[in-house]
């Protein structure tokens, strides 16, 4: 594929066509893997599916990367909480991150969620943003695996 030499038209939009979100991300992964050494970048999910229906109805999603896995999502629906549902997810995770040859993971949540939880299974806070959203707290965790 070709680019012209013009100059681009800019396009401000909040519903972005599949195949121009498609064309941003191939072009930063091509870009980075003719750039470094690192692995491609992996998808990883663990789903939560209702017994009775196969249906998913939560789990963690997450994708590996440059020796870390980022868990970008963790939902169990109010009904399976206080089963330890959260720290199977995370365990899981934590395996096929290892299997994958990833150093740690890491993660970001805000003070009404579960900072709490991921302290409890071995991540440390690793920097905050204030106000995000105002009144409320962003943090970053991580884990490093030994």
């Amino acid at each position: 594929m070709t680019i012209a030499a013009a100059r681009p038209s800019i396009e401000l939009t909040d519903a972005p066509e599949a195949p121009a979100v498609a064309a941003i991300n191939d072009g930063l992964q091509a870009f980075n893997q003719a750039a470094s050494p690192f692995p491609n970048s992996r998808q990883l999910a663990v789903l939560l599916r209702c017994p009775e229906t196969g249906e998913v109805k939560g789990g963690l999603l997450g994708r590996t990367m440059q020796f870390w896995l980022y868990i970008g999502v963790i939902f169990i629906p109010e009904a399976w909480r206080g089963q330890r549902l959260g720290e199977e997810l995370l365990a899981r995770a934590e395996e096929e991150a290892r299997a994958r040859g990833c150093l740690g993971m890491w993660l970001d949540t805000y003070d009404f969620q579960a900072p709490r939880f991921y302290e409890k299974q071995g991540f440390t806070k690793f920097g905050e943003i204030p106000d995000h959203p105002p009144g409320q707290v962003r943090s970053f965790y991580q884990k490093r695996f030994a």
